[in-house]
């Protein structure tokens, strides 16, 4: 009984031994055998957490500026506007200051653009085309921000800083351009704004149906 048991044991075993290496090996177009890895590397997981997370990072950003300019929108510029202009101008010119001396502001106005842009390469890429259009429209709309920003806001500010001390003002015109000009341009930058992070958040609506097929 002993000897037909251990064939067995043995019949088993190469059984075994036989199906491991069909499913570790591969015949190629040749007829060659090649050994592959059992366990394959998800790299579609990795590249999706990549997407994830610029997705997310350019909508907060995004979501961070349109919050400040909305402040300046509501309560800053209006409260201003009901002190005097020696006022106006003092308190304008220390907002400036801090606010172009902040290296977190400025990095959060920048990489909220260029996280955008890179989220929509990454979804065009992926063929995720709906959500890549969507990001894309939030990047443009933001990049108009930039060049309010520069072409006119800024200036305005450098203008305003390079009047010197308020007590010591006599011309107040720069105060009807804040109050004209600055003011305006602001608002049009919190809708360009808001309209942008409505964008990202119809992305990420479609990013996740599209994830979790």
């Amino acid at each position: 009984m002993a000897a037909p048991y251990r064939g067995r044991l043995l019949h088993r075993h190469r059984k075994f031994r036989d199906q491991i290496r069909t499913r570790g090996t591969t015949t190629g177009s040749t007829g060659s055998t090649r050994w592959e890895p059992l366990v394959q590397t998800d790299t579609a997981g990795g590249s999706n957490r990549t997407a994830t997370f610029l997705l997310m990072v350019s909508t907060v950003l995004v979501g961070l500026m349109a919050g400040l300019f909305f402040a300046f929108d509501v309560s800053v510029m209006p409260g201003l506007a009901r002190g005097d202009e020696r006022t106006y101008v003092t308190a304008m010119q220390n907002f400036n200051a801090v606010i172009d001396g902040n290296g977190l502001f400025g990095t959060v106005f920048v990489v909220a653009l260029l996280a955008a842009v890179a989220s929509a390469a990454v979804e065009f890429r992926k063929g995720r085309r709906g959500v890549a259009v969507w990001v894309g429209a939030a990047a443009a709309l933001y990049l108009v921000v930039l060049v309010i920003t520069f072409t006119v806001n800024i200036p305005l500010n450098n203008e305003l800083a390079d009047a010197g001390d308020a007590a010591k003002l006599t011309d107040f015109s720069i105060v009807d351009k804040f109050k004209g000009t600055w003011v305006t341009t602001n608002i049009i930058r919190t809708l360009l704004c808001t309209a942008a992070l409505t964008a990202l958040a119809r992305a990420l609506v479609l990013y996740g149906r599209a994830t979790a097929r």
